[in-house]
């Protein structure tokens, strides 16, 4: 029995596994219910008085050493097995593209309706959503006491000349009237600016859809 308890010693300070599943067989032969320590102790009381010190030594040890690969080699394995092995990896592959999310109301809306008057031969015109005074009120014919030149309704970027935030998507169509001739067929959708008080109802910019249809007379 003591010859086989340092064998047994022996082969758990030698052992190796490349595999949970072998390092998990390894803890049943050795340390499970039916397993050689198990064994080992159970014959414990036919050992020679003069071995029992040291056989009960070993046993002990044996428990230990065994207990101690065991937790090493698991914890080992499983901190390799969380890191992939690329080295047969072909990154030239193309990706999986994984849509993630979904577009906003607003724009699902506004893609609607630009879609709509695409149909009917309408094109889409954008502008800058800075604008100077011409573009946003005078070519408009805004008088200058028109109460949408006051501070309380616009955001102004700068004084004299004007620049604001534009309070419409108008300006864009005052654009394409000067850059284009008729027949024109357009729409103008996005942001404007208004200087009002944030609610429930209402915000401080909106988004907007003008149309512009001028035909030959």
């Amino acid at each position: 029995m003591l010859s086989r308890a340092k064998e047994l010693l022996e082969e758990t300070k030698e052992f190796k596994a490349k595999t949970v599943e072998e390092v998990e067989a390894f803890r049943i032969k050795l340390l499970g219910s039916k397993g050689e320590l198990k064994k080992l102790f159970a014959e414990f009381r036919n050992v020679a008085a003069e071995e029992k010190k040291e056989f009960g030594a070993i046993l002990n040890q044996l428990k230990e050493k065994a207990q101690e690969k065991v937790e090493a080699l698991k914890s080992e394995l499983s901190s390799s097995a969380s890191f992939q092995d690329f080295s047969n990896f072909d990154f030239s592959r193309p990706t999986n593209l994984n849509e993630i999310g979904s577009r906003h109301p607003i724009s699902i809306i506004k893609n609607e309706i630009i879609e709509i008057f695409n149909r009917i031969g309408f094109q889409v015109s954008e502008g800058p959503e800075i604008e100077d005074d011409w573009h946003n009120f005078s070519a408009l014919n805004f008088p200058p006491e028109h109460p949408a030149r006051d501070m309380q309704d616009t955001f102004f970027v700068e004084k004299d000349p004007d620049i604001t935030l534009r309070t419409h998507t108008s300006s864009v169509q005052v654009r394409v009237m000067e850059n284009s001739t008729p027949p024109i067929r357009t729409i103008s959708p996005g942001r404007v600016y208004r200087n009002e008080a944030i609610s429930a109802r209402a915000h401080c910019f909106f988004h907007q859809v003008e149309g512009l249809s001028l035909i030959h007379i």
